[in-house]
C-alpha cells in the first residue's frame, strides 16, 4: 500500500510502526518514500527460531564477536551496499536519527575485527520491527538473527516483525500471517514494557544454543 509523501520525522515514523505500516523507497537514488501495509506479513516467532545443525556447528566453532549498537551506521550502510536497495538517503537519515534517540538498534557480528554480518530495526513496546540484514561472510546474518532473537526474548519482546517472508527467513522459522492477525499481535505487543537494554547481551554461542534447545 502506498501513500503520498509527508514530511518525514522520527516521531511520524514511530507512529507509522505503531499503526502497522513502514516506509520504503523504490531504490537508493529515488528521493521519494512510500508507506507499506502488506496483506500478508512475515514474523519470526521468538520462541520458534530454527537453528539448523550446520548453524549450530558454526556457533559452537565460535571465532566471532557479537555486539549491540556499537556500529549502527556501519550495519545500516552494509545493508544498503547491494545492487538493489530501498534504503535511500532520506531513510538513512531517519534511522540514524531514530538510533540517536534510542529507538533503532543494530546487532553486529564481527570476524577478525571486521563486520561480517548484522541486522537492524526499531523497538516499540514488546515489538521489534526488523528492517534489514546483511552477510559479508558465510552465515553472518544467520548468526546475527540467532543472537538477536535470543536477546529480544530475554528482554521481554513477543513480536519480531520481518515485514515480508523470504526463503532465507522461512528456513529460520519465519512464518506468514494475515494483516488482521499481525495488527492484533502488534496491539498486544505495544502494551508490553519490554526494553532492549533490560538484559546484557549474551555473547556466548553455547548459552544461546542451550536456551534454544530447551525451548524445542
Amino acid at each position: 500500500m502506498t501513500a503520498p509523501d509527508l514530511t518525514l520525522t522520527p516521531g511520524l515514523l514511530l507512529q507509522a510502526y505503531a499503526a502497522g505500516i513502514f516506509p520504503m523507497s523504490e531504490h537508493r537514488d529515488d528521493p521519494h518514500v512510500f508507506w507499506v501495509d502488506p496483506r500478508r506479513r512475515g514474523v519470526l516467532p521468538l520462541d520458534g527460531f530454527h537453528i539448523s545443525r550446520s548453524l549450530a556447528r558454526r556457533m559452537r566453532r565460535g571465532g566471532y564477536a557479537v555486539t549491540l549498537n556499537t556500529d549502527f551506521a556501519g550495519v545500516l550502510d552494509a545493508c544498503a551496499d547491494r545492487e538493489d536497495t530501498w534504503i535511500n538517503a532520506e531513510i538513512r537519515r531517519l534511522y540514524l536519527d531514530l538510533h540517536a534517540r534510542g529507538h533503532a538498534h543494530a546487532l553486529e557480528i564481527r570476524q577478525d575485527g571486521l563486520l561480517a554480518g548484522g541486522v537492524y530495526g526499531v523497538a516499540l513496546g514488546g515489538a521489534f520491527f526488523g528492517e534489514s540484514m546483511f552477510s559479508r561472510r558465510t552465515d553472518g546474518s544467520k548468526l546475527a538473527l540467532a543472537h538477536l532473537t535470543d536477546h529480544l526474548r530475554r528482554c521481554g519482546f513477543v513480536l519480531f516483525d520481518t515485514q515480508f517472508i523470504t526463503p532465507h527467513l522461512a528456513s529460520l522459522g519465519a512464518v506468514e500471517i494475515s494483516r488482521d492477525d499481525y495488527h492484533a499481535r502488534l496491539h498486544e505487543a505495544l502494551d508490553l514494557p519490554a526494553d532492549i537494554r533490560a538484559q546484557p547481551l549474551c555473547t556466548d554461542p553455547h548459552s544461546v544454543l542451550q536456551r534454544n534447545t530447551q525451548r524445542s
